[in-house]
């Protein structure tokens, strides 16, 4: 009968601490997460990071404009470029889960949004307001889009550069040059510390700003120079899945350059002064102006542009002045502020990148073969990283070491590099190479069929694997080894 009573008191004491869990984790759930919202919430879907995002919001629900319009709560939606269309118009379906704003990822996403629709015009008298303060464009950089009928569809909450980020104390260590063009990057000399990587870059479809550079590359240099530059550049590189982990490697000084958009190399000069620091190419870059929109989706439109108008605001644009953020902004305004006299860095930044050397870049094009590009990037460099790097870094040693002539180098570089020597099978079309007509031809089928763009990555992955197999061959029958 005891050993019952003692049995029955346990039990007791097991449900009593079990209550007492679950109450505590309820309690802590109520309190670690943000308040029910008793007014509007926006939804924004973004690819800022979230140093930026949760300053802006945390400054923003501070604001009039906020109280204006009742906005108690702004929830960020950070989803990948490939898959914006179809949550935005997922959202429209569901009422209450409507995404209102979508902000930053660059032009070339933003007028794709724009051909599929789903962006509105911007008629708030807020927005007209401040509107004027921001120039039509910069460096040859549109920083506004209007549509056919003359409506504002989008307009730049901040400009950027790109180029990369150098660690003096790494190259110096090694010997190794300080870069200032892109081809400097796809060099033999940046070749010589593999197998271990003296240079960063991140993979095209977890990176619209490193997929900018290599658009900046191939517009530049023509397609088949610039995949051979880019090529030769990831050959040389460890390949990471965020550009923000491009910028933390040269920080740590893991690598001695990697490619970044411009406000990671300023936050990298202002934690390692001494060492780091943001080179825009010489042999050419852009200026671009990175959007905000209303989309069509909106359940609440006029607060929408509200928050639009205020992160075009002089107000609004000191989040890009925050030590840990480092964004040019698109409003000049922001430096009469008395936040804006204390960053006499940004400013300077700002002005010479009004004079560094651009290039003629079109969006249009980029747009054309976007998908393509990305995925074919993942592919044969990403993907097939290891047989590229160790074909390489044995072709650039044999040719430091003058075991082979610079002709014989510069023909197995073109057969490593060349997309249009690259031959494959597509299902729909037959026996393929990947020019830029190609790309063209079945970009938006990448984008849109997730079976056939699974069946491309596969097909060019094995390609390229034995493409460099047989350029490792034909290298070592060169040599004799």
């Amino acid at each position: 009968m005891s050993s019952l009573k003692t049995a029955s008191l346990k039990i007791a004491t097991l449900i009593i601490i079990a209550v007492i869990i679950i109450a505590g984790i309820a309690v802590y759930v109520m309190i670690s997460r943000p308040p029910a919202p008793t007014g509007i919430t926006l939804r924004v879907i973004s690819r800022h990071p979230y140093e930026i995002l949760n300053e802006a919001r945390e400054e923003f629900l501070q604001s009039e404009a906020a109280d204006k319009y009742g906005i108690t709560w702004v929830r960020w939606l950070p989803v990948d470029p490939g898959e914006w269309v179809d949550v935005i118009r997922t959202s429209a379906e569901k009422p209450g889960q409507e995404v209102d704003v979508a902000w930053g990822g660059g032009p070339t996403l933003f007028d794709f949004l724009a051909g599929e629709g789903l962006l509105a015009p911007l008629t708030s008298d807020a927005i007209s307001a401040v509107e004027v303060e921001i120039p039509d464009e910069i460096s040859g950089a549109p920083l506004k889009r209007v549509d056919e009928e003359g409506h504002l569809i989008w307009i730049a909450a901040a400009i950027s550069s790109f180029g990369f980020t150098v660690n003096l104390g790494y190259l110096e260590d090694r010997g190794l040059p300080v870069p200032d063009e892109w081809t400097d990057l796809a060099s033999e000399q940046y070749a010589i510390t593999l197998p271990s990587p003296s240079v960063a870059v991140a993979d095209s479809t977890k990176s619209t700003s490193n997929t900018r550079m290599y658009e900046i590359i191939l517009q530049n240099y023509g397609w088949i120079d610039g995949w051979k530059i880019i090529t030769l550049m990831g050959a040389n590189s460890r390949v990471y899945d965020k550009s923000g982990l491009v910028r933390d490697a040269v920080i740590r000084g893991d690598v001695g350059a990697g490619i970044t958009i411009d406000f990671y190399g300023y936050t990298a000069q202002l934690e390692n002064p001494d060492l780091c620091m943001y080179v825009i190419p010489k042999d050419g870059s852009i200026v671009n102006g990175d959007p905000i929109a209303l989309l069509s989706s909106s359940a609440h439109p006029e607060a929408a542009q509200a928050f639009i108008a205020w992160v075009l605001s002089a107000e609004g644009q000191k989040i890009w002045l925050d030590p840990l953020i480092n964004r040019l902004p698109s409003n000049p305004k922001v430096f009469e502020t008395p936040e804006g006299a204390n960053r006499p860095d940004l400013k300077q930044a700002y002005e010479k990148t009004l004079q560094s050397m651009v290039i003629e870049f079109s969006d249009e094009v980029a747009s054309s073969y976007e998908y393509a590009m990305m995925w074919f990037y993942h592919a044969t460099i990403a993907r097939a990283h290891d047989a590229l790097q160790n074909a390489w870094s044995k072709l650039a040693l044999a040719k430091l070491n003058g075991e082979i002539t610079d002709e014989h180098f510069q023909e197995l570089v073109n057969e490593l590099t060349d997309p249009t020597m690259l031959s494959f099978d597509d299902p729909n079309i037959g026996p393929s190479t990947f020019t830029e007509e190609y790309a063209i031809s079945i970009s938006d089928l990448i984008r849109t069929d997730v079976n056939y763009r699974n069946e491309m990555v596969g097909l060019w992955i094995q390609a390229a694997e034995e493409r460099y197999a047989d350029v490792l061959q034909s290298l070592q029958a060169l040599i004799g080894g």
